[in-house]
C-alpha cells in the first residue's frame, strides 16, 4: 500500500539499510516522498537508492553511523544540499545484543546505548529544527521512533537492551511536550517479534536458539508491516498525533 498524502515530502530514515528502515524508505519512496537513506553500509545504502530510483522514486544514500556526532552533523548537511529541510524523520538506527547482565558485556552495553538512545538523539537533535520550521510553514512535520515491546516487556537477558528502548519510549513522550505545542507530531512504534537482521547480532547461541524457537512458534511481523505502520501514522491530517503504536503478531498479543 501507498500513501498520496506523502507525496512532495523530504523524510530521513535511520537504519535505512535493511529491515524496518529499508521496507519504510520504500514506502515513503514509492508514496513520492524523497527519502534521504541513513546507515552505516555505503553498499546497501547505494543498492536500495538504485533499487527506489528505477522505480520512479527518489533517495539519497547518507553513509553515517548514529554514535559519531560529527558524521550525524554531516549527515544532515548532506540532506539540506540534495533536498532541503527535512518534514518526516524515521530515527529507526538499533541493535539487539542480548547477554545476562552477569556477563558484563561492557563493549554491548556501550553499543546499545549509543546507537539505540543517543544515536537517536543526535538524529534528533540534528533534524529537529527542519520540523519545527516545516510546522511553523503550516505544513505536517513528524518525528517517528522506533522503539520495541521490550521497552515494557522483561524478557531474560534483555535488560540493557530493555532499557534503552524505555528509555527511547519516555524520550518521544517527553519530546511530544516539547514539539506537540509547536505542531510537530511524535510518534513511537513498539513492534513485537519482528523478521528483522537483529537476531543475526545475537552472539549467545543459547539465546539465539531461544528467539530462533519465538519464531518457529509464532508468525512474526515482516519489516514491510511495520513500514505500512509509519506510512500510515504520518499520512494523516496534521492535526492528529497518533502518538503510541504498538504492534505485536496475532500469536504474541
Amino acid at each position: 500500500m501507498t500513501y498520496p498524502a506523502l507525496a512532495g515530502r523530504t523524510a530521513v530514515v535511520t537504519g535505512a539499510a535493511s529491515g524496518m528502515g529499508a521496507a519504510t524508505a520504500r514506502l515513503l519512496a514509492a508514496s513520492g516522498a524523497r527519502v534521504a537513506l541513513l546507515a552505516r553500509r555505503t553498499e546497501r545504502l547505494e543498492q536500495l537508492a538504485a533499487e527506489i530510483t528505477a522505480a520512479g522514486g527518489q533517495a539519497l544514500a547518507v553513509t553515517v553511523d548514529v554514535t559519531d556526532r560529527a558524521a550525524v552533523d554531516a549527515a544532515a548537511e548532506r540532506v539540506h544540499a540534495a533536498y532541503g529541510p527535512a518534514d518526516l524523520v524515521v530515527a529507526n538506527a538499533g541493535v539487539m545484543l542480548p547477554n545476562p547482565l552477569t556477563a558484563g558485556r561492557e563493549d554491548e552495553w556501550s553499543r546499545m546505548v549509543d546507537t539505540n538512545l543517543t544515536g537517536a538523539l543526535r538524529t534528533v537533535r540534528a533534524f529537529t529544527p527542519d520540523l519545527l520550521a516545516a510546522a511553523a510553514a503550516g505544513r505536517s512535520a513528524d518525528l517517528v521512533t522506533v522503539s520495541s515491546i521490550a521497552a515494557h516487556v522483561v524478557f531474560p537477558d534483555y535488560a540493557v537492551y530493555g532499557a534503552t528502548k524505555a528509555a527511547l519510549t519516555h524520550l518521544a513522550a517527553s519530546l511530544r511536550t516539547e514539539l506537540g505545542p509547536r505542531d510537530v507530531r511524535v510518534t513511537n512504534i513498539e513492534p513485537g517479534l519482528t523478521d528483522t537482521e537483529l537476531a543475526a547480532h545475537i552472539d549467545n547461541p543459547e539465546l539465539a536458539e531461544q528467539l530462533g524457537g519465538m519464531f518457529a512458534a509464532i508468525p512474526a511481523l515482516t519489516s514491510e508491516d511495520v513500514a505500512d505502520l509509519i506510512g500510515y501514522t504520518v499520512s494523516r491530517r496534521r492535526e492528529l498525533n497518533l502518538r503510541q503504536v504498538v504492534a505485536l503478531p496475532t500469536r504474541q498479543a
